[in-house]
Formats: structure tokens, C-alpha cells, sequence
């Protein structure tokens, strides 16, 4: 079973930052990794299905390699995909673990400036 976390616990973005939050500490380097096997005789939904359940697991592997690491945040978060052999595929979710924490600034999205208190 994939346990996904809430924002408040551990923040994930595919951005370099998060708006809201200053990055503290960079922790380096996380991932998830899963592989899968698949029959050729299997239907197109349940491939699918099969593929986000995948997906999901290499998140969830992603977020607790993360927390391992000390972290409370992901940014950067990528996957990829790759075929191992005629029917294995591996999933990875990449991304740079941080630890993050609420900043009174912002960012002003309309004009690229930074507002602070």
C-alpha cells in the first residue's frame, strides 16, 4: 500500500522552489525506483492502471528516501522510464530533497518581483 503524504508533512514540487517556503538546507540527491513486469496479454486499462500504481509506488519510494535523508520537502521532482528487458520496465521519481520552511515573503507571479514584510 502507497501511503502519499499532505503538503503540510512534506511539501513536492517539479519546480526549483516553492512559492510560500525558503529552502534551508539542500539534502542532495533523492529517488524511487520500482520495476515492473507486464504480460502481453493484458488489456490497455488495466496496463494503464498498472502504470499509475507503478508511477505512485516510485513517488511514494521517492518521498520516504527523502525523509531518510532528513528532509521535509522534494523540488525538482522528474520521472522517468525505462524498458529493462521485453517485458520489465523500471519507473524512477528523481528530485533534489530540502529542507523547507514557511517564509513571510512572496512572490509576486504578475511581475517577477519579490515583496517582503
Amino acid at each position: 500500500m502507497i501511503n502519499l503524504v499532505l503538503v503540510d508533512e512534506f511539501v513536492i514540487s517539479t519546480a526549483n522552489y516553492v512559492p510560500g517556503f525558503k529552502i534551508i538546507e539542500t539534502k542532495g540527491f533523492a529517488y524511487g525506483l520500482t520495476v515492473r513486469s507486464h504480460g502481453s496479454n493484458e488489456k490497455m486499462v488495466d496496463y494503464v492502471k498498472m502504470v499509475e500504481q507503478t508511477r505512485d509506488e516510485a513517488l511514494g519510494n521517492l518521498i520516504e528516501h527523502g525523509k531518510e535523508m532528513g528532509a521535509n520537502g522534494l523540488i525538482s521532482v522528474k520521472f522517468d522510464s525505462n524498458d529493462i528487458a521485453h517485458s520489465m520496465q523500471e519507473v524512477l521519481a528523481y528530485g533534489t530533497a530540502v529542507v523547507l520552511e514557511k517564509s513571510t515573503s512572496t512572490i509576486n507571479f504578475k511581475d517577477y518581483t519579490i515583496i517582503k514584510d
